[in-house]
């Protein structure tokens, strides 16, 4: 493998409308961010990913971009923007801003040009086709819910949308749109951008028979899922806009993609693929089902195992993957992964150390350090989220009653990672001194920064000492580089695997479970290099692990 300046880094994704609020209006901002730098940097951060911070009507939280060449005034100015750039340069930080360019917003002056004239010059920016009579051109399901074809008022066309109706699908087969997207991407790497996380870049190539398929629900329509593994030809667009693009700056370029196959990860992260690395959301898809939410199921410690291990596996001959808890996409991850009841700073910390000491590279999301947890939400009121409010709807039409479809949404709703940051036990968790645009969770008073900085036995010191291990020289080859290997996989609820590099042997054994844990080790025990207990029990090669207690051993 090619070495490349990446490899050794930890990242962090800023939700920047939830993090730091420094004008008093209630939502976050880019003076937020730069004033909480050496807070990122004292954690060990190397490299930030802001969420989308262009101009946008907020259909879908910046996901949604009206103007791909200015900073939404909500977040601040262009100047602020510099401002980053430079003062994350001085504390050798990297800035990765989000870049969303399978759709742009319904007010971006391209779209407004193509509903003017919906057979001209910018109607070929985007998917518009007629209807099949008084019906859309085919029974695709957006991934928000409905059609993915909003009808053309005045007309029998259709524009295409994967995602909300405001949210119109670019037409990438056009090579014009494809320059256009190139020529934006080159200015802000010009400006110092170190790379773009790219979102749902999978979308880009879709079928382009827009043909009916078996419907999967009482809708009838189809998972636009369905339509990716008839859409081929994308590798053809990745490839140009990496050369065009990322690849001539040496930029980091981590992909959101869903869909690969085991096959093809070299092609996407391999030393000549398409990004620098792609995120592993194999746990995520646990218990998931095409019905809704309401029809997941609850994650189990074999299944995360399970999952987490075939990825490794399957990525490390390939190049690396992104390592992941939770996203601005997803609930809280330790609300997820750890069995109901027994969500503590044990359990956390053990999460923690699985993840950071994975072969690619950690990704954390904001507050995840703290350990911030799933809310509790009232009532459908108090949830923003486009996509829960659809998943809400799914419940309702199954049959559960409206107590039963907000709890249902209270488990899987992206609100839950979207709550303002938690920085001190103050009126508003110390994000704000308005009224937040999102609540706050409840339990600031008991988890936040503040008095996580000030224990030396926090979730927040936990993560600072995997990082500093990840990044220290005598441990850099093995934990960046070094191979992954499953052990003990005979054991139930029990975490164990080898990460080998050319000189040292570390073990990570991790109890997953509420009981005590026993097993026999052969090989000799050099070191602990990390505990989240205070003690390590060990007689005659016989292991005694607590309840969630982790520990990583050279052997």
């Amino acid at each position: 493998m090619q070495a490349k300046w990446w490899h050794d880094k930890t990242a962090y994704q800023i939700y920047p409308k939830s993090f730091c609020d420094t004008n008093g209006d209630g939502i976050g901002d880019l003076r937020g961010i730069i004033n909480k730098l050496d807070y990122l940097k004292e954690l060990g951060i190397d490299i930030i990913w802001i969420s989308p911070i262009y101009c946008s009507p907020c259909i879908d939280q910046g996901y949604d971009i009206s103007d791909y060449y200015n900073i939404d005034p909500m977040f601040g100015t262009m100047q602020d923007m510099d401002e980053l750039l430079a003062e994350a340069k001085k504390r050798e930080m990297y800035i990765v801003m989000d870049l969303v360019v399978n759709h742009c917003s319904d007010q971006h002056e391209w779209f407004k040009k193509a509903l003017e004239d919906p057979e001209g010059e910018y109607g070929e920016y985007f998917y518009i086709r007629e209807g099949k009579g008084d019906q859309p051109p085919c029974n695709w399901r957006s991934y928000f819910g409905g059609s993915v074809w909003e009808k053309i008022p005045g007309t029998n066309k259709y524009y295409l949308h994967m995602f909300a109706k405001e949210q119109p699908d670019l037409n990438w087969e056009n090579p014009k749109v494809r320059q256009e997207i190139y020529k934006m991407m080159n200015w802000w790497l010009d400006k110092g951008l170190a790379g773009f996380r790219i979102d749902a870049i999978i979308n880009i190539k879709k079928d382009l028979r827009f043909e009916d398929m078996e419907p999967d629900r009482e809708d009838g329509l189809c998972s636009g899922y369905k339509m990716l593994e008839n859409a081929e030809g994308v590798e053809d667009f990745l490839n140009e806009m990496r050369d065009q693009t990322y690849g001539r700056y040496d930029a980091f370029a981590i992909a959101e993609l869903f869909n690969y196959k085991k096959e093809e990860l070299e092609h996407y992260i391999g030393d000549a693929g398409c990004f620098s690395s792609i995120f592993d959301f194999s746990t995520a898809m646990i218990g998931a089902s095409e019905k809704g939410w309401f029809d997941r199921t609850p994650v189990t410690p074999k299944q995360y195992r399970e999952a987490l291990f075939e990825s490794q596996l399957d990525a490390q001959h390939a190049g690396f993957m992104a390592n992941i808890i939770e996203n601005h996409d997803e609930p809280r991850g330790v609300s997820r992964y750890i069995p109901e009841g027994e969500c503590h700073d044990k359990s956390k910390k053990m999460l923690a150390a699985i993840t950071l000491m994975l072969r690619g590279l950690p990704f954390i999301y904001q507050g995840q350090e703290l350990g911030m947890t799933n809310n509790d939400f009232e009532s459908m009121d108090m949830i923003d989220d486009i996509s829960t409010k659809d998943e809400y709807q799914v419940a309702l039409s199954a049959g559960y009653t409206h107590e039963e479809a907000l709890s249902i949404v209270n488990k899987h709703s992206r609100d839950n990672a979207r709550t303002p940051f938690h920085w001190d036990d103050s009126e508003n968790a110390g994000f704000t001194t308005a009224k937040p645009w999102l609540v706050v969770n409840k339990n600031y008073k008991t988890i936040n920064a503040k008095s996580q900085l000030e224990d030396d036995k926090s979730l927040f010191s936990f993560y600072k000492a995997l990082i500093k291990l990840r990044k220290s020289e005598a441990y850099k080859e093995v934990l960046v580089y070094g191979g992954f290997s499953p052990a003990f996989n005979e054991h139930d609820n029990l975490f164990a695997f080898y990460r080998k590099g050319k000189d040292k042997t570390l073990l990570v054994l991790a109890n997953y479970q509420n009981e005590d844990y026993e097993l026999m080790l052969s090989e000799n025990i050099h070191q602990v290099l990390i505990n989240n207990y205070d003690s390590f029990i060990i007689n005659e090669g016989k292991i005694m692990l607590e309840p969630y207690q982790v520990v990583v051993l050279e052997v």
